[in-house]
């Protein structure tokens, strides 16, 4: 990343390579292999490091609702660890923000990682202590929740300074890849752990949330940091701001909040799992990963081709795609056809996350970069968590079957309504 031009944005205190005016470069490289994006060594390290905490992520998250539906038999409290994974965000997201404009990206993320390897390290004392409680995975689901807001709004601010911007969209397929080959691998791994022992699994996840921790604190890049200024409520929201008055913007992150919000089913894999596909613990690692292998798919497709054309109408046809295989999923009583529409719903999500990700660091200043993070940080959160809570509230009134049906047409639902609400985004042609 060195050896390009730099600009000083004395504004935002960062000095970001892709703000170099390349007229002689194409905005978006579509035919450079893989291979080329891995010559940037920051790039490198950001993606080993994303290797090492998404896997750990991933494997604590299968745990903590595996353990929690193992003691209490109920929907409703796996809805619950989702609901406290939000909840704390309300509090943190913009103060997160407001730090990832102001202070070193990756060190951000670094302290993140080592409080959830403190996380995870607790949870393994409880277990050879014999303190495991309802209680304490809702509470420790408070501290993740709190957490999380400044570790998305580090990542996402800090990718756009590590490769120029005509390589941004394929290195968030890149990314976006990389995170789904831990997703695949993550509760895999986890589900086999499970045969040796839950408190091998925790102690799993707390080193390498350590070794992630060190790589993020070793990413190098420049950075100049802003003068101390007071923090104001002014400050605090001027990424909400931003979002609110750029239709593109606010229609893309709102799409990715109602739907996943009605469509997602992770909060209730456990049930179908148990109950319904009868496939155990090591069946739930294989569901959770599922989604993973057709994003992997089409995550490497995308890191060499990027869209240049009608992303717009890309982008909500995959959501309604998306919304199809989660009611087919829904329906479905055999476990092989229940992995394969949960591919296809990871790789239209993937489409989805690429176009999505990349028009909102394409679309943001540098200086605002971590504030608008926070605000899709908010938006996502809302989606994962608010709708594991909402899938594990609504299987409790409707049957489990039923609420994942029926988020499925809301979000087909969701995706015919956003082409008429938020025009700017549906008539997007080209992502730069």
């Amino acid at each position: 990343m060195r050896a390009e031009m730099s600009v000083d944005n004395t504004e935002s205190g960062w000095r970001s390579p892709h703000n170099v005016n390349d007229a002689a470069t194409p905005p978006l490289e579509t035919g450079a292999g893989i291979v080329s994006l891995l010559r940037h060594p920051a790039l490198t390290r950001f993606l080993t490091a994303r290797v090492a905490s998404i896997t750990a992520q991933q494997m604590l998250m299968l745990a903590i609702s595996w353990h929690m539906y193992d003691l209490t038999s109920s929907a409703w409290y796996l809805g619950l660890v989702g609901l406290c994974q939000f909840l704390p965000g309300l509090a943190t997201t913009f103060v997160a923000g407001h730090c990832a404009d102001r202070m070193h990206r990756g060190r951000i993320v670094a302290v993140c990682l080592a409080a959830q390897a403190a996380v995870a390290a607790l949870l393994a004392a409880s277990i050879i202590a014999h303190v495991v409680t309802r209680d304490l995975l809702l509470g420790l689901s408070l501290v993740l929740g709190a957490i999380r807001p400044f570790q998305m709004a580090g990542q996402q601010a800090l990718l756009p300074m590590l490769v120029p911007q005509r390589l941004l969209a394929r290195s968030m397929a890149l990314s976006t890849s990389v995170q789904q080959v831990c997703v695949i691998a993550g509760p895999a791994l986890g589900g086999l752990l499970f045969a040796i022992g839950v408190k091998a699994l925790y102690c799993t996840c707390a080193v390498l949330f350590c070794v992630g921790a060190a790589l993020y604190a070793l990413i190098r890049y420049d950075y100049v940091p802003r003068p101390r200024e007071p923090v104001t409520v002014e400050t605090l929201l001027a990424g909400l701001r931003f979002v609110w008055s750029n239709p593109l913007l606010l229609g893309g992150i709102s799409l990715d909040l109602f739907a996943v919000l009605f469509g997602g089913a992770t909060a209730l894999l456990p049930v179908y799992a148990k109950h319904i596909l009868h496939v155990g613990p090591e069946g739930l690692g294989l569901l959770r990963s599922a989604p993973a292998v057709g994003a992997l798919c089409v995550g490497l497709m995308l890191s060499r081709h990027a869209i240049v054309s009608g992303v717009g109408k890309k982008l909500l046809i995959a959501v309604a795609i998306y919304g199809i295989s989660i009611v087919a999923f829904g329906l479905s009583r055999w476990f092989p056809l229940s992995l394969l529409l949960l591919a296809v719903s990871g790789a239209a999500d993937t489409i989805s996350v690429v176009v999505r990700q990349t028009l909102i660091q394409l679309e943001t200043p540098d200086h605002m970069r971590g504030r608008v993070a926070a605000v899709n940080t908010l938006f996502i959160g809302a989606s994962n968590q608010l709708g594991e809570f909402e899938s594990g509230a609504t299987a409790s009134m409707f049957g489990v079957v039923g609420s994942v049906v029926a988020g499925g047409c809301a979000t087909i639902l969701v995706s015919i309504a956003w082409s008429r609400m938020f025009k700017p985004l549906a008539r997007r042609d080209a992502l730069h």
